[in-house]
């Protein structure tokens, strides 16, 4: 593993697989693979060799790295903070996208003199566009695989996600002091069993009540997530999603005052990311689901719809029936399904 440091002081872990089976390492392009929420870089290698997008694509000549945002078990370090301190726990996914895929980025982008390819799954994906959409890391960017992209929320139709939302759960925690969200704690258990209690939410199977009902996951690759995951994130990355569900947008965390809002952002309300300001040429491959209870049908086509200006040539759209969520990174056939199709674009010159 290696440390990257965030202009912020966040020290982040990065993990890399320089080479394949065949141990050939000659031309290997780099490309950085980039987790979602409450995941990290584990997510790219819960499978077999064979099934791992992380390990097909060293086999296949690629030299990958696996990037963890801050606050996951290998990105736990600060300059001056302890993950202990509430301090430590202040940001969204503004600073995810402000530093830490920067950092991420131009670390590789250093260490192999090479633009990069990316791919990101959910909240990795909404890091990458709000990227692109202010024109960073776009110059150093071969081409981004956006797997269930996350750009708005207005419509996800997970019943869970939602009723937190309309209930400010993650600001009432926010309020009791909770800054770190992680599995196991018991104020989060509390407050998670209340929105279980309401009508129609099933919480006997959390993952689908969150993600949708997935459709092609062996029962051994479960496991091995419910053994890693959920990692932490911040509870007011969480209230900055909520604030999307909410209100339909993409916009910049609202602090809930126009005068606080003022006093970082210059105006009232928060400054919207503009997807329709993502480079038209730069090579984008999107791949969605119908059960996807995050990525909604509806969501990812207001996306599309601020794309229909992008290159014909450099814009790939993927849509699977029976997929949700997790599938597209640890379903027992993403490899025939996804991720094939995937490499493809890769290659594409």
């Amino acid at each position: 593993m290696v440390q990257v440091t965030t202009k912020d002081g966040y020290i982040l872990g990065m993990q890399r697989i320089p080479v394949g089976r065949s141990n050939n390492t000659a031309n290997r392009s780099p490309i950085l693979l980039q987790h979602g929420m409450l995941m990290d870089a584990a997510t790219w290698v819960f499978n077999s060799p064979n099934e791992s997008l992380a390990f097909i694509l060293a086999d296949n000549g690629y030299d990958v790295w696996l990037g963890n945002n801050r606050g996951t078990k290998s990105s736990r370090g600060h300059t001056s903070l302890s993950a202990n301190d509430p301090a430590y726990w202040e940001w969204t996914w503004d600073q995810l996208v402000t530093y830490d895929l920067p950092a991420m980025y131009e670390y590789v982008h250093n260490q192999t003199g090479q633009k990069l390819y990316y791919v990101g799954h959910s909240l990795g994906t909404l890091q990458a566009l709000a990227a692109f959409s202010e024109q960073k890391l776009v110059n150093i960017t071969k081409s981004a695989a956006l797997l269930t992209p996350i750009a708005y929320l207005g419509h996800a139709p997970s019943l869970l996600s939602r009723t937190a939302a309309t209930f400010y759960l993650a600001e009432r925690m926010y309020s009791f002091g909770i800054r770190e969200v992680v599995a196991g704690l018991q104020d989060v258990g509390k407050l998670l069993e209340s929105v279980c209690q309401f009508p129609l939410i099933d919480c006997t199977n959390l993952i689908a009540a969150i993600t949708g009902p997935n459709c092609c996951i062996k029962p051994s690759t479960i496991e091995a997530l419910l053994d890693h995951a959920p990692q932490s994130t911040s509870t007011k990355n969480l209230v900055h999603l909520s604030q999307m569900v909410r209100q339909g947008n993409i916009a910049m965390y609202d602090y809930g005052d126009e005068s606080e809002n003022k006093a970082h952002y210059g105006q009232s309300t928060p400054p919207l990311y503009d997807m329709t300001r993502i480079p038209k040429d730069i090579p984008l491959f999107l791949s969605y689901g119908q059960n996807d209870a995050l990525s909604d049908v509806y969501d990812v086509q207001l996306l599309l719809d601020n794309l229909k200006n992008h290159q014909k040539d450099k814009l790939v759209v993927q849509y699977i029936d029976d997929y949700s969520h997790l599938d597209f990174v640890i379903a027992a056939n993403a490899k025939s399904i996804v991720y094939d199709p995937l490499m493809a674009f890769l290659r594409t010159p």
